[in-house]
């Protein structure tokens, strides 16, 4: 397959002795002259096309991606072009042929073998406007060793290269490419030294006469090795194919080629290993007789599929002897007798360790263990297993195989080349029986799926599968080859009167999953006893304020009747009498308050220490860990391939929340932006106080601090679950300052707390995170905590005092570190963001505001809306702020103000389109707001909320700037942004676009064209990979039409049709600007896009334009 750079032959199945053998007919023709190969070239290379192939998706032993190769017509009446099946592909390919006048035509696939490693594209000769067809003879009977040879082909993408060779070998096995992908076998293979590379598969490889002998097939890249298919079955395929077509008058249609099998394969071996493996002589002696006098060996058994017609009858190491009474010695002729005689008996004679073994086959259809269909269901692609890939990993043929496990799937665990075997407790042995249980699921539903790998084949896995709870991906439908257009036609997998949307927010009937098992890293479940930590007693409070106070007026605290809190004042004196039998005291060696405790939710069931774990369980941790251990949280997200925005890094995420709320209607989880990153995720709760496992959603989005607010319905928690998680009590004031004693307290993968004590060595550290290659976001003008011991760079929780009151979020930041001239290599580090950043958001929420509605849990709540600065700063020790020219009144006023920083702020740059970017520039340093000094990035944030409060309509601050020695008055806009992040994305022709987010407008540069859309991802098989329409980069003309929005970038892409070339302008990240086309399909890949419902809190995916006769998805 040497189109995708010469892949390599495994070593383990090479052979270790590649010396010539001389066993095929010598070439005795003479010396062919230098005029000779001047006409014979002459009227070849016109008859070679470049082809440029995309597989749009992943199919059995192929991937989706783009590549080059080499074909040739050997019929330019019929429009016949010959290259190699790996170029074909066994799945949905889009192809053109590029001529030697660089006229391009699309091909579309019209066979392609099931085993040998040729396939033939179609074209229309008509479309051929300023070029003459030439075509190339085949002519298979005129290889023989010692032969001169010319590779003419798309050698390393060179359009047209000739190598010379000399034919060494007519024997050589068929190469072994890769152990899970395609391979030819059954068949003699040519080899020559010739040097063939990427791009030159499906080259013609010609004598002086300008024949095709041999078709080019790969290579071996440690020398300079090439590897070349015969062309007998070639032959017999094409006039198939021609009589085919004179048949049809009103052209191509589907042909049936008679492809037999015995599901088995076959290696030629020598006389001497044959009898090693025990053939009698007097067997040996009747091949001999029986067959040409150069013949060197007999066919042995290699292997056998399982539930072929040779399973059970055939072992490997069997000799080959007779078939149907005539000795057969040579792949070509048993693989004649196997193709003539599809659906008949055959007759077998061989020997097994010397002794007569008969045995009578069924010759199957090879076609009829070849799928020719798929289900694509949430971006994955299932089909039967084939006859290439049940070859390579031992299993039947026909078993529903995962040929690219998508989202759903790889969400689970599921790993490409699984065999499933169980969904949802059903055996599935058909695709049809997958989609069968699947229509029977609602969104959300989370159900067991088993499976089986071929690196693990003894062994089953079992996951748990979450039905897509939001329309990441059209809906589940079925792809279907049809030869006669050579497209693959789609319908619907579940009609639309059969699908069962649930509701995206949880209900109280919805079913809950309680965590019996929990997931490896793996996959692999693995079973864990778990026990609740609270006991099943009357839920009284669960409702707290940021303080941790009660509001008893609001009867929204309370699930039950009044009289539970005559019940609570009973529990109270019950725990105040248990505590000090207990003797727990607090740190200053008095009887600890509880009264207060109780008010944040301290039940006898979800106090720390008591329940049914009883206190014993609890006497290694801090009191510090007992009261926050049951506020933990451990996050799993997973973004959806189809929706990765904001430039965000990875799919999955695995991080620590603590809750910050939690009522009878709506809890609240604090969490870190590296774990939450975007608005576009499925994310899971798994609760340290009780064994569930639940849906959330992203409520809340800091535009710039580094962390995110996420919604949990706590009656999907049940009574006991709820009882048991509490909120933590939140202590914003006092800052933390250097040397204070801090609990660092957080939760392992099984869901233990850990906890340590540790000093703050810096409470006010400003972050300085520099740019991803790819922009995303990153935390800046913060401040953050410092400690002297931690747990390493991926353990995050919170940071509490000895009460177990919450100072801090322990949080994850990402970062890029470069080293050298290396790639940069993602690099993650913790710090403490002060919980006085939360705090004051989430009083917003909780106590209502001004803003957007957004339904949590059913219940529209207005979301606050955060002013900034649209700047990015950075802190200047005042001894370089004098250096600059700072005056000495302004140097002692900025201590004054803040005798321990020390420090002035000044200007990295402003936003791009913020309002700020024309007032403020780089270098500029920060000195007052309405006439009073700032000194840190809070000063800053105060004056926004002060702004805020104070109602004004011009959003401006009153700022005094020192600019290059003069002190300025300056009118500075500021910025008004919701926490939703982004909202709504478009993807046309493969490409993820979406309005630039705030990382990219960090960089501090949009395009002069209008801004334009931001191409945030690619997909693979798509038109953007087909034509080079990369992330990084804005999409600023379609047609010489202005798209300087998104909305307004789909109003001009809904306008084009199918087939439609398209000219794009674009500006990258660097400010190149570039103009390229490519070609639009709508077959493939329909336009649409998905946006957030704020109604619903739902993501809808809509439709923009597809072909006519395709179904809405």
């Amino acid at each position: 397959m040497s189109e995708f750079a010469s892949p390599l032959e495994d070593q383990q199945g090479l052979k270790k002795n590649l010396s010539m053998e001389i066993d095929g007919p010598v070439a005795t023709q003479g010396l062919a002259t230098a005029e000779d190969w001047r006409k014979a070239l002459s009227a070849v290379v016109p008859a070679v096309v470049v082809l440029r192939t995309t597989a749009t998706r992943a199919f059995d032993t192929e991937s989706a991606g783009v590549s080059f190769a080499t074909g040739f017509i050997v019929d330019k009446v019929r429009g016949v072009i010959l290259t190699n099946r790996h170029v074909v592909k066994p799945g949905p390919v889009v192809a053109e042929a590029m001529f030697l006048n660089r006229e391009e035509i699309p091909v579309y696939a019209l066979y392609r073998d099931p085993v040998h490693d040729f396939g033939f594209f179609r074209f229309d000769p008509g479309a051929l406007q300023f070029m003459k067809c030439e075509e190339i003879p085949l002519a298979p009977e005129a290889a023989s060793v010692g032969l001169e040879i010319r590779v003419v082909g798309n050698d390393s993408g060179e359009k047209v290269s000739i190598l010379a060779g000399t034919l060494a070998r007519l024997d050589r096995d068929a190469p072994h490419y890769k152990k899970d992908g395609y391979n030819d076998f059954n068949t003699f293979y040519m080899q020559a030294a010739s040097g063939t590379k990427g791009g030159s598969s499906g080259s013609p490889v010609i004598d002086c006469q300008g024949q095709a002998i041999a078709l080019n097939a790969g290579s071996k890249s440690s020398s300079s090795s090439a590897f070349f298919l015969p062309l007998e079955r070639v032959v017999r395929a094409l006039d198939f194919l021609k009589r085919s077509n004179d048949e049809c008058s009103s052209g191509w249609h589907e042909v049936h080629i008679p492809r037999g099998t015995l599901q088995m394969t076959l290696l030629h071996k020598g006389f001497d290993e044959t009898r090693r493996l025990g053939l009698q002589r007097k067997t040996e002696q009747i091949v001999r007789q029986a067959s040409h006098a150069d013949e060197t060996g007999m066919l042995v058994v290699d292997s056998v599929v399982p539930g072929g017609p040779a399973h059970k009858h055939l072992e490997p190491g069997d000799v080959l002897v007779r078939v149907n009474g005539e000795v057969v010695t040579q792949f070509l002729a048993l693989e004649m007798l196997l193709d003539d005689g599809v659906g008949n008996s055959i007759d077998l004679e061989l020997e097994r360790g010397g002794i007569p073994v008969k045995v009578t086959l069924q010759v199957q259809d090879l076609h009829s263990i070849t799928p020719d269909y798929f289900l694509e269901v949430s971006g994955g692609v299932i089909h039967p297993l084939s006859y290439q890939q049940a070859r390579n990993f031992r299993f039947n043929c026909g078993l529903v195989y995962v040929a690219e496990p998508g989202y759903m799937l790889s969400r689970a665990g599921v790993p490409r080349h699984a065999i499933i075997k169980k969904f949802s407790g059903e055996e599935i042995t058909r695709v049809e029986d997958f989609i069968s249980v699947l229509s029977k699921l609602s969104r959300g539903a989370r159900v067991p799926l088993e499976f089986v790998s071929h690196v693990d084949r003894h062994r089953s896995k079992s996951v748990l599968v979450t039905v897509d709870r939001h329309e990441w991906y059209a809906k589940p439908q079925f792809y279907t080859r049809n030869d006669q257009s050579g497209l693959w036609q789609r319908r619907l997998a579940i009609p639309l009167v059969e699908t069962l949307p649930a509701p995206v927010s949880i209900h109280n009937d919805e079913k809950v999953t309680t965590l019996k098992s929990q997931e490896s890293e793996n996959g692999e479940v693995d079973r864990v006893e778990g026990q609740s930590k609270a006991t099943d007693r009357e839920l009284t409070d669960i409702g707290t304020n940021v303080s941790g106070d009660v509001n008893l007026s609001d009867p929204q605290n309370f699930l039950s009747n009044s009289t539970n809190i005559g019940r609570s004042e009973s529990k109270k004196r019950r725990l105040l009498q248990e505590v000090a039998d207990e003797g727990l005291v607090a740190s200053d060696g008095t009887l600890e308050q509880l009264e207060g405790g109780l008010d944040d939710n301290r039940t006898p069931g979800n106090i720390p220490g008591f329940g049914e774990l009883g206190i014993a369980g609890k006497r290694n941790g801090s009191i510090a860990e007992q009261v926050i251990e049951p506020t933990l949280v451990m996050f799993e997200v997973h973004i959806p391939p189809s929706s990765m925005l904001d430039g965000v890094h990875a799919q999955h995420f695995f991080g620590t929340g603590v809750v910050v709320y939690h009522s009878a209607t709506m809890g609240l989880v604090a969490v870190d932006k590296n774990t939450v990153a975007i608005s576009v995720s499925d994310v899971m709760l798994a609760f340290s106080a009780y064994p569930i496992e639940i849906p959330a959603e992203v409520v809340f989005l800091h535009p710039v601090h580094n962390y995110a607010l996420v919604a949990y319905d706590p009656s999907a928690l049940g009574s006991t679950g709820a009882a048991a998680v509490r909120a933590a009590i939140l202590l914003p004031e006092p800052a933390l300052r250097r040397g204070d004693a801090v609990y660092l307290v957080g939760l392992s993968r099984s869901l233990q707390a850990t906890s340590r004590k540790s000093i703050v060595t810096n409470p006010g550290a400003a972050l300085n995170i520099g740019a991803a290659d790819c922009p995303r976001h990153r935390a800046m003008n913060m401040e953050v905590i410092e400690l002297d011991t931690d747990f390493g760079h991926t353990f995050s929780g919170v940071l509490a005092d000895e009460h177990g009151r919450v100072q801090a979020l322990w949080a994850s930041f990402s970062t890029q570190i470069k080293y050298g001239d290396s790639t940069p290599d993602d690099h993650q580090f913790v710090r403490g963001i002060p919980i006085y950043a939360i705090s004051q958001v989430l009083d917003k929420i909780i106590n209502g505001t001004e803003g957007p509605p957004f339904p949590i849990n059913g219940i529209k709540r207005p979301m606050p809306l955060v002013r900034i600065l649209e700047a990015e700063l950075y802190p200047t020790i005042l001894s370089k702020a004098r250096g600059f020219g700072l005056s000495d009144a302004w140097v002692t006023a900025l201590i004054k103000k803040d005798p321990i920083r020390l420090q002035v702020l000044r200007v990295k740059g402003c936003l791009a389109g913020s309002r700020a970017e024309r007032v403020l520039e780089q270098g500029d340093m920060l000195l007052a707001i309405d006439g009073e000094p700032i000194t840190n990035f809070r000063d800053v944030e105060d004056a926004c909320q002060r702004l805020d409060e104070s109602k004004d309509p011009e959003g401006h601050l009153k700022m005094t700037v020192f600019r290059q020695g003069l002190e300025l008055e300056l009118l500075v806009g500021t910025d008004v942004r919701d926490g939703f992040g982004t909202t709504h994305m478009a993807n046309w022709c493969g490409s993820v676009v979406q309005d630039p987010h705030s990382a990219v407008r960090a960089l501090g540069f949009l395009p002069e064209e209008g801004h334009g859309v931001y191409v945030a991802r690619w997909c693979h098989g798509s038109p953007v990979h087909r034509y080079g329409l990369y992330a990084l980069q804005w999409i600023v003309e379609v047609n010489g039409k202005p798209t300087p929005d998104l909305q307004t970038f789909i109003n001009v892409t809904k306008e084009l049709e199918h087939g439609d070339f398209v000219r794009v302008k674009t500006v990258h990240l660097n400010g190149k600007p570039r103009v390229f086309t490519l070609k639009q399909d709508l077959h493939y890949w329909p336009t649409w896009e998905l946006t957030f419902d704020p109604e619903t809190a739902a993501w809808r995916r809509r439709t923009i334009k597809a072909l006519s006769d395709d179904f809405s998805s």
